[in-house]
Order: C-alpha cells, then structure tokens, then sequence
C-alpha cells in the first residue's frame, strides 16, 4: 500500500507496538517463558560465579522446561494469558505474583525430591524471584507505553493546573491522561496541605499552595484551573475562583460528592464553576434513616411539581421509594421536562402526572379521591413580588384559597403529613406575596389544630438557579452586554441552591410537629451587588452596574423569623421550629 504524500510514516517502534497490542496476552506468555529461561541464566551464572563450566547445562535445560510449563500452566490457571485482567494492572500483578511463587515453590520441591537436584537448590527458588521482577518490569514498560500513547497531544489541549492532589486529583488526572481526546492537560497541582510538597501524580507535581498558583500557572503556561475538591464549601470555592481571577485563569469544578453517586470521577464531570457554587452552604448531614421512614411505600403527593423546587423534591423524593409519586402542575410542559430529569423518558403515560389547578376545588377532590395520598408537599405559589403587587387578586386565589382547597382535601382523606413551602418574606410581611404566604402559614397551623395529621410549614429564602431568580436575570443581562441592574447598593438577600433547600424540606417534613413553622438556616445574607460585581467580573467584559432603587413591596433586608416569633432548636442544626400563632379557622376564613 502505498505511503500518502506529505504524510510522514509510522516507525518501526509504533508499527510493532499497534501490531502487539491485540495479541499481547499470547506475546506475554512467550515473554514470561523468554523470562523464565532468562531468570534461570542469571540464577545459575551467579551461583557458579560466572564460570561457564560449573551447570551441567542439559540437567539445567530440563529444569527451564519444566519451569516454562509450570509458569503457563499457573499462568492460565490466574488468567494472565486469558484476558481475565487488565495488562499492568494490580490485579494482573497479583495474579503474576501468586503463580510465580507457587511455580517457584512447586518447581523447587521436585528439584530437590523428585529429580534429584537437577540444578543447585539456590538457583531453583533464586530464579523465581529473579523472573518475577522482569515479568513485572515488562509489564510495567508496556503499560507506560500504552497510557504515553493514550495521553493527548500537550499542544493542542488547555493546559490546566489541578488544585486538590486527594483522591478527586489523582482521578481527574487520570482520566485527563488516558483520553487522546481529552481538551485538557495537567501541567501541575497545587494543594494547601505541605504533606504532600513533593507528591506526583502521573506527570504533574505538586508545586505549592493555593497561594502559589499564579507563579505555577505562569511556570506551564496554563490557563484554567481545576478544582478537584468535590467535598469543597462555598468558602473554598470563593477563595480558589477569587485567586484564579487574580492569576487570568478560568475556574472548573468537579459536582458535590453526593452528586457522584460513588462513580469514579471523568471528564464529563467537569464544569465552569457557577455562583451556586459560590453562594451555596455546601453539603448538609441528613438523617436517611429518618427520612426513609416517612416516605418509602408511601403514596407522596407534590403540587408545583414543575417548578424548581416542585421538580428538585420529586427527584430527591423518588430516591425513597415511595409507593407512588403524584407529581400535579397546571403546567403540562414542565411536567414533561420533570418527568424525563427522572426517569429519561418524558412519554407522558402515567396518571400520576396530574395537569390541574389548585385554585379548582372540584379538581382537587378528585385528585385526593384517586390518589388517597399519605405525604402532600404543597410547593404550588405564584412568587413574583413586583407581579403580585399589580395583580394581588391573583396571589391571594393560588396562595391562599389554592392551599385551603389542599388543606381541605388533605383532612377529608386523612393525610398523614402536610408540609406547606413558605417564604422568609411571611415573616413580618410588607408585600402581596409575603401577605399570603403568611396567611397560608397561618391556615395550615390552623388546619392542625382540627385535625388528625401533621401539618407544618417550611421557611426559607431566594433559591439559586430557580427560574426567574436574580442570578438567572443577571446571566440574561450579561449575555446581552448588559447593564446589570440592582435595585439597590446595600440590598441583601438569603440564598440557598435548590438541592440544598429541598433536602432540608425532606427533612424538615420527618422532625416538624404539628402546626409548627420550620425555618431553615440560609447561613450569612448576601448583598445582591456583589454578586452582580463577582459575575460581571467572572465575564472579564466592560459591563456596568446599575441600580435602579428599590421597587414597591421590596424590602432592604429579609428576614427569616419576626419580631413575635419565638424560634427554638430542635434535632436538626439547621432548622430551627417555631410555634405558629394559633387562629381560629372561622377568623382565618373571613
């Protein structure tokens, strides 16, 4: 076959290498027996001193064919010609060793008993150690070679320094360095412990700290850095992205630990590092056993099951086994997008994807009628502060009258749990939303006091990503070159990442008692201008800040507990329950 023009031609090196690689578990069953005879060679030269007359060389050929057969047939035995384990590995390694050292053993019995010393004692144990090491060593070359011809081409991929030299680094550069195609290239780590000053992992160094990175990024020529840290807070990841910025680096990060399911880590889980990341509170201690026993084999009820905090509990829900999971929107559409992120299929066939209304009494009997739940998470609302002040009729229909119609349907049936999604705007509440909010609280401590049951609610803050958050209106400003708006210079607000929020929901619905307000704790208020600076400044474009004042029914800071509210710990640290003021239900209709 002719060689194309301008096309250089593969050495003799790499022709022998690709023609090696599909029959290398029979070459390495020629190699070992090459070995063995080798081993012998040097065990006997040795043991005579390098006098060439000392072995009876046809008794010594005799004891090399009966060590070859041996180290085949235990050989076979391990799987070493067979495929059983990857060439260079661990496991093969053990397995080398295993049948090497019965080999050697059986070899030296007969030797000795049977065959009546056909070589010296010495040589026949001395040649299996001897064979062990250059069966290993060949090993150990032919995988170096393999990974150097999986590793991408340096030039070509982002070079990139890994902060973290734990198990996520050791995995991610691992994975970096085996994939020809790979868009990036370890170059160095960095890592704050000093235990690991000198470490290695593959071909990057551990160079220094944290503190170091931009002289180690600026050493290689890189131009992201890797946080390979899954179990990093929020505070870390601020502190890495702040002083990737300083150094002109872009930042990547590996998902939360709970969010890699016990899978070994790969390229596909690296992702730009987003303000959730930054504003979240980072992984939170779950009671399971708890949880587990609320809602496995029960039948759970969740109403805006669309949204994003409806969508995020019944992904975290369907983990519980429930017996069945009704999922009710007035949103067809996000029901179909809920539905795939659990199961992957969207096909829209099971009734337990209910469309209705909650403001439709008659709808929601119907839906309690076939149903029968046992657990309802009612996180149905209308939510758009500036949108309720101009429509508050329209607010008070689905927060209000839409839960009393739930809670009705809930003590018809006899639910045995109702946890009602609130707001921090209920507490001391300035604004149509933070008004029915507070009155859906109220109702639902009402509702508990009448009936058999738990019902409770749950307060908490602004969710990061959550459709129509401000972290989704700044992202849409900034891709259209701004200006970002903010209502106000000192404005803050409490955030939580969805996830985070949900799970503390899940566990809220096992410890709340009965007509209690459980408040989540949201950590530290964020001033709303930073966070527009950090994502203005993350874009490194020329955009401006702008505030625009505060708009009716917004207030300068949220708060989470009023003034009247006595809140007192319970078993969880980061939910603290407060008593509801008790309302008669005549009062809370009128």
């Amino acid at each position: 076959m002719n060689q194309p023009a301008g096309e250089a031609r593969p050495s003799f090196r790499f022709w022998l290498i690709d023609w090696a690689i599909p029959r290398r578990f029979f070459l390495s069953a020629i190699a070992d027996s090459v070995l063995v005879v080798l081993s012998v060679l040097i065990a006997s030269a040795l043991r005579f001193e390098f006098d060439l007359s000392g072995p009876m060389w046809g008794a010594t050929a005799a004891f090399i064919v009966m060590a070859i057969a041996l180290q085949i047939a235990l050989g076979m035995l391990e799987g070493l010609y067979m495929g059983a384990a990857r060439f260079g590995s661990f496991d093969e390694l053990a397995g080398l060793a295993r049948a090497v050292g019965v080999g050697t053993v059986i070899a030296a019995m007969l030797n000795r008993y049977v065959l009546d010393r056909l070589v010296p004692v010495s040589v026949s144990i001395a040649y299996g150690v001897g064979a062990l090491v250059l069966m290993s060593a060949l090993r150990y070359l032919w995988r170096l070679e393999l990974e150097r011809r999986r590793r991408p081409d340096a030039e070509k991929s982002q070079k990139v320094v890994v902060y973290g030299a734990g198990e996520g680094g050791t995995q991610i550069i691992t994975a970096m360095l085996r994939n020809p195609d790979s868009r990036y290239y370890p170059v160095a780590l960095v890592d704050d412990n000093p235990n690991k000053a000198q470490l290695r992992i593959s071909s990057a160094k551990v160079e220094g700290p944290l503190s170091a990175l931009c002289r180690v990024a600026e050493r290689h020529g890189a131009e992201a850095l890797v946080v390979a840290v899954p179990s990093a807070g929020p505070e870390l990841l601020r502190l890495a992205a702040d002083t990737a910025r300083e150094c002109g680096l872009s930042v990547l990060v590996l998902p939360a630990v709970d969010d890699l399911l016990g899978e070994k880590i790969g390229l596909k889980d690296l992702r730009p590092v987003t303000e959730e990341d930054l504003l979240g509170r980072g992984s939170i201690d779950t009671d399971i056993e708890s949880i587990a026993t609320y809602l496995q084999g029960k039948r759970v009820l969740v109403t805006g099951a669309g949204g994003s905090i409806g969508s995020e509990l019944c992904r975290q829900i369907k983990r519980f086994d429930p017996a069945e999971l009704v999922m009710l929107d007035r949103d067809e559409s996000l029901l179909h997008a809920v539905q795939l992120s659990i199961d992957g299929r969207g096909q829209l066939e099971s009734r337990a994807l209910v469309v209705a209304d909650i403001r439709d009494r008659e709808r929601m009997c119907e839906v309690f009628d076939e149903w029968t739940p046992q657990v309802v998470f009612h996180a149905a609302a209308l939510k758009h502060v500036p949108l309720l002040e101009m429509h508050p009729d329209e607010g008070r229909k689905t927060n209000v009258v839409g839960t009393q119609n739930l809670l009705d349907e809930a003590a018809r049936i006899g639910v045995e749990r109702f946890v009602n999604i609130s707001t921090d705007k209920a507490a001391d509440p300035a604004n149509v939303l933070g008004f029915t909010k507070r009155e859906a609280e109220q109702r639902t401590a009402a509702m508990a006091a009448r009936t058999r049951g738990t019902f409770m609610s749950v307060r908490f803050g602004n969710v990061l990503g959550s459709r129509g958050s401000v972290l989704t209106a700044f992202r849409e400003q900034i891709a259209q070159g701004g200006p970002v708006t903010v209502t106000h210079r000192e404005v803050t607000r409490y955030f939580m990442t969805v996830g985070e929020a949900v799970q503390l929901v899940i566990q809220a619905g096992a410890i709340g008692n009965d007509g209690e307000i459980l408040i989540l704790d949201m950590g530290e208020p964020v001033k709303i201008a930073d966070v527009a600076q950090r994502m203005v400044d993350a874009e490194g474009g020329d955009i401006e800040v702008v505030f625009t004042g505060l708009r009716e029914g917004e207030k300068m800071h949220e708060i989470l507990q009023a003034e009247n509210e006595s809140g007192v710990p319970g078993p969880h640290p980061l939910i603290t329950h407060v008593a509801c003021d008790v309302v008669s239900m005549d009062d809370v209709r009128r």
